[in-house]
């Protein structure tokens, strides 16, 4: 039976390449339709969890990843339902539109123009337009045709120079066809502080309201909000969303600056097949809740908080304890906290919580990055020994030691294999301890 479906249009946001100025004009959007009532479902293209945290500050509502190279279409659109109640939808592409990998996964490479095809939202297509005129409407052209059957809505034009400037650019687009859907001047006031994994998390802005209404007013003042909402398009399957295998029943996961990267996704998974989370804080000096049967650590920055990470004295101990018989899982950062010590920046060495033996440094950083096939060599949180995980990896730590046993053959998106296999280590008594550098997104098909 084909299910019902619901009148939710949308729009996908994205760009020739990264640092063109998609982020600033989806938080501006956000911003510019809530302040009129308007209730905007938030989306992100691509593995992220640093642009979805500043959606949801912006719009209100839990922004979500969709993956076409991670996730099945039945999962998409299962995913897609948290926008039922809302007026419009925005997703925000990753990179450039057409950017994924050489060899597809679930159903495509990872390239925003996967989603904006599968879900019908037309593209808008920003486009930084400093030291070009009418030659901009050449790469709009390009871009439209690029998947003529792709819907297209228009073109933003950012670090527009002046008034001369736009004008000259809209004379090319007009030529080509294009609409033009408003056009930003430079401004620098709301450009959003970064550090090495991208921009610095929501929940350290001091000042991200003031911001957010900041970009919001500038968005509103040169784009045609009327228009742009006129151009979304597309419709919602009544599906609900698929459940993921979860750890457990009862899981404890860490959840606090430190340990912030875990998908909504993922968590509503667990929740559909019925498991409960039970949230604390290392920061706080917190330990897992002992009712829980396994216990999960997500990714984040253990590096900016290792020295109270290492003070932590009642997290370690109750950590500890806690795995003597449960399973424990850590995800890049969350691995690196159960691992022996972390080596900082500055290249002091912090003690963790020593469930597994790896050493990792941040002293010589090198970059990590890209989609990854798992196939576990043992059980591990709630999945079989053999068991295929689609997941992605994006870190700048190096391992200066990893003595426990592999916990995974690890694969590229090429089918190329990788020496971050993740490690396991059997507690004394009888609990596993497990940790991956690699994010779980779903599991393989």
């Amino acid at each position: 039976m084909i299910p019902p479906l619901l009148k939710v249009p949308g729009l996908l946001i994205s760009a020739p390449a990264s640092g063109t100025g998609k982020t600033t004009l989806m938080l501006g959007l956000l911003a510019a339709f809530r302040a009129r009532g308007i209730t905007v479902q938030p989306f992100k293209s691509g593995p992220d969890y640093i642009d979805p945290a500043f959606h949801a500050a912006a719009s209100g509502r839990a922004s979500v990843n969709l993956d076409s190279w991670a996730m099945t279409p039945d999962r998409i659109t299962g995913l897609t339902s948290v926008a039922a109640d809302a007026d419009l939808i925005l997703a925000e592409g990753s990179m450039g539109l057409f950017d994924g990998v050489a060899k597809p996964g679930a159903f495509g490479t990872g390239a925003s123009a996967d989603v904006a095809q599968m879900m019908g939202w037309p593209v808008v297509l920003v486009l930084d337009v400093s030291g070009q005129a009418q030659s901009a409407a050449a790469v709009a052209m390009g871009f439209r045709a690029m998947r003529p059957e792709m819907p297209f809505a228009g073109v933003v034009l950012n670090r527009v120079a002046s008034p001369r400037h736009e004008a000259l650019v809209r004379v090319g687009m007009q030529a080509a066809g294009i609409p033009v859907l408003g056009a930003l001047p430079r401004r620098a006031s709301i450009a959003l502080p970064e550090r090495h994994l991208g921009l610095v998390q929501a929940e350290e802005q001091p000042h991200l309201q003031a911001l957010l209404a900041e970009a919001g007013a500038f968005i509103a003042e040169h784009l045609d909000l009327a228009a742009l909402r006129a151009a979304a398009r597309g419709s919602l399957p009544t599906q609900q969303p698929l459940s993921i295998t979860p750890p457990a029943g009862r899981i404890a996961l860490a959840r606090d600056a430190a340990f912030s990267f875990v998908y909504p996704h993922l968590l509503a998974g667990w929740r559909a097949a019925g498991a409960t989370i039970l949230p604390f804080s290392p920061l706080a000096d917190e330990g897992p809740d002992p009712t829980a049967q396994a216990c999960w650590l997500p990714g984040g920055y253990p590096e900016l908080h290792a020295g109270k990470l290492a003070a932590a004295q009642n997290f370690r101990a109750k950590l500890r304890a806690f795995a003597e018989t449960k399973p424990v899982h850590g995800e890049c950062g969350g691995y690196m906290a159960m691992g022996a010590g972390l080596i900082d920046a500055q290249g002091l060495r912090h003690e963790m919580a020593g469930l597994l033996g790896l050493e990792t440094s941040f002293a010589k950083r090198r970059m990590h990055l890209g989609y990854r096939i798992a196939a576990t060599h043992a059980p591990f949180a709630g999945h079989g020994a053999g068991a295929r995980l689609r997941g992605h990896e994006f870190h700048y730590a190096t391992i200066a030691a990893q003595p426990d046993a592999p916990l995974a053959e690890v694969r590229d998106a090429t089918d190329t294999a990788v020496p971050e296999t993740g490690s396991m280590r059997v507690q004394p008594g009888g609990g596993q301890s497990s940790g991956t550098f690699f994010h779980l997104i779903a599991e393989a098909t």
